[in-house]
């Protein structure tokens, strides 16, 4: 068994870059990091789960108290990019599923093959596929299996921008700095009300917003963006 670390993790900057780290098994399952990029070592983003672990009877090994790869129930509160590299599949479109902001090259692909193997995505794509993407088109990836390509997730609104082949994790740097570029409260604030308005009323959502507004205003960093406006100068975050 390789010594190996399964997950790389580095940081840049207010940026932590997590790789997950099994090329040969196909990439199978802090307070000063403001945003972090997921993405994977060789040509494979992630395959999803390994079937031979499936056969032999050992589903429980693939998931923990996070659900699969540690990440599909995960609850967080800083931005996530996938920076997809090549095929995501199965497990790995569902990873995908579980990151605010998708960045893919053109060499990428997506899909939920679980039925061709009659088995059924149960990590996240049978439900949250649907909430990215028209129905009618997750039910046609979730029915036939097929895969997809990067060019047609970025037409349905998956995925979030296209990079040309290699150039995915420089992309999703990207889109780092510009996150980075703003003040974590009112980041994390914004991305809690994305997240938590499904279901609510407008009033809910509209005191949701509220209670974020004050959170962001009344922070330092609230304090410094007011005054570097009026001082007419670039604003120095703090992520307080």
């Amino acid at each position: 068994m390789s010594d190996r670390p399964v997950l790389t993790f580095e940081i840049d900057g207010h940026v932590a870059v997590i790789t997950m780290n099994r090329p040969e098994a196909r990439n199978a399952v802090d307070p000063e990091l403001w945003v972090a990029i997921l993405t994977g070592q060789g040509p494979v983003f992630c395959a999803g789960a390994d079937l031979k672990t499936i056969r032999a009877g050992a589903v429980h090994e693939l998931h923990d108290s996070y659900g699969f790869a540690g990440l599909t129930t995960r609850t967080r509160s800083k931005p996530l990019i996938a920076a997809v590299n090549g095929p995501a599949l199965a497990g790995g479109t569902e990873i995908v599923l579980s990151c605010d902001i998708v960045v893919a090259s053109l060499n990428a692909s997506f899909g939920i093959p679980e039925v061709k193997r009659s088995l059924v995505a149960a990590a996240g794509g049978l439900y949250k596929l649907p909430r990215r993407i028209p129905l009618n088109i997750a039910m046609e990836w979730a029915l036939t299996g097929d895969p997809v390509s990067a060019q047609r997730a970025y037409g349905v609104g998956l995925v979030n921008a296209l990079a040309s082949d290699g150039q995915a994790l420089a992309a999703a740097r990207t889109f780092a700095d510009r996150i980075c570029a703003n003040p974590p409260v009112a980041v994390r604030a914004s991305r809690r009300v994305l997240i938590e308005q499904a279901g609510l009323n407008e009033a809910e959502a509209l005191r949701l917003s509220e209670l974020a507004f004050e959170e962001a205003f009344g922070s330092a960093d609230g304090a410094e963006g007011l005054a570097a406006f009026i001082e007419k100068r670039p604003p120095v975050w703090t992520g307080s």
